[in-house]
């Protein structure tokens, strides 16, 4: 029952907007703009710094919200290690990605799933970021940066947790699973960096 509690509770959670709502308060329909999708970047595009940042900031926030009241409901049971936290971390990215609220058309996942994996795997998460970061800065491509990111996200906890990966495999098997969806999110934006139409944020 808890496991599901943890399920219900990160898709409910991933579930909520914050993008389509940030529209809303400033009076578009954000999926009629940009990309189309309600994720902070587009939401940064169409509407600026004013309503992109707190956006992305609230899509990390409830990644990391969800694992970390999943590890709360089993507080004390060491048995049950990082499953319940992996559990509320995919249903947080997939509540994202796929809300019921808007026919299924969600973000991207990649500030649900930052703050999911920061609610799990700080360590590695924060040279995810750096990767992240560097490719941007380098490339200056959100949607490569992420890709990027979350490829390096399994091979960083395969590398950080050597001698005792065996013991962290619902881990690794957690951050592949989550580069799957992150990777599969941005075909379209891959498609568009391969055509050379994928739009660059400039150096400003």
């Amino acid at each position: 029952m808890r496991y599901l509690i943890c399920g219900l509770f990160g898709y409910l959670l991933g579930a909520i907007p914050f993008g389509y709502l940030a529209g809303c308060l400033a009076g578009v329909d954000i999926r009629q703009f940009g990309s189309g999708n309600i994720g902070a970047t587009n939401v940064l595009r169409t509407l600026g710094r004013k309503f992109g940042y707190p956006v992305f900031l609230a899509d990390t926030l409830k990644g990391y919200l969800a694992v970390r009241t999943a590890f709360w409901l089993f507080a004390g049971n060491s048995a049950a290690a990082y499953l319940p936290g992996i559990v509320a971390a995919v249903c947080v990215v997939l509540g994202h990605s796929f809300p019921v609220w808007l026919r299924f058309r969600g973000g991207k996942g990649v500030a649900a799933s930052a703050g999911a994996c920061f609610g799990l795997l700080p360590t590695e998460t924060l040279l995810v970021a750096a990767i992240w970061i560097g490719a941007f800065l380098l490339f200056r491509f959100v949607s490569l940066a992420s890709v990027a990111a979350a490829s390096a996200l399994p091979v960083s906890v395969w590398i950080l947790s050597s001698g005792q990966w065996r013991s962290r495999g619902p881990l690794l098997a957690f951050t592949v699973l989550l580069a799957a969806i992150v990777i599969m999110r941005h075909r379209s934006n891959l498609a568009r960096l391969l055509r050379g139409t994928e739009p660059r944020f400039d150096r400003k």
